[in-house]
């Protein structure tokens, strides 16, 4: 695995004390969807010009994707 330079990550992706979006998901065992969800939802403000609408949409979609798999799972 290639370590990661911390020094190069785009500001998106922390928190006003440093807080990165992979160790918020990490910390919460989160599953690929919804920790997907979440990382779009936390850069929402901050990575497009849009007002968050379309890391917004993707985090709903990725929801959905997790819905999907929980419905597949009690068949």
């Amino acid at each position: 695995m290639v370590p990661i330079d911390l020094d190069n990550i785009p500001t998106y992706y922390k928190g006003k004390n440093g807080y990165m979006a992979k160790d918020v998901v990490q910390n919460f065992d989160l599953s690929y969807n919804v920790g997907t969800a979440v990382t779009y939802l936390l850069r929402s403000k901050n990575k497009h010009n849009d007002g968050g609408l379309e890391d917004i949409q993707k985090a709903i979609n990725h929801l959905n994707f997790e819905l999907d798999r929980l419905k597949d799972d009690t068949i």
